[in-house]
């Protein structure tokens, strides 16, 4: 999961609330820990996010990293249309 927070937001509670959250209403087991990975400033955003994206072949889930089913990008969500 790649996310952006303010300087101010505990990502520990977050992640945690999180969690919580979609292991109620989603029914999803999570691990127990999270690795967690500020990006610095010569890393590029979308190098990571296709780094994360390729996690499930790398497991054996897939084959390949199109193939798992459970991507949400930036696309996916309404966009202001700045009328």
């Amino acid at each position: 999961m790649l996310i952006a927070i303010d300087g101010d937001t505990g990502l520990s509670d977050l992640i945690r609330d999180f969690k919580r959250i979609t292991a109620k209403t989603m029914k999803i087991r999570w691990q127990r820990n999270f690795f967690d990975h500020r990006l610095r400033h010569d890393e590029s955003e979308d190098e990571k996010a296709n780094y994360i994206r390729q996690n499930p072949s790398r497991a054996g889930l897939v084959e390949t990293s199109q193939d798992w089913p459970y991507v949400i990008g930036i696309d996916d969500f309404d966009q202001p249309t700045g009328d």
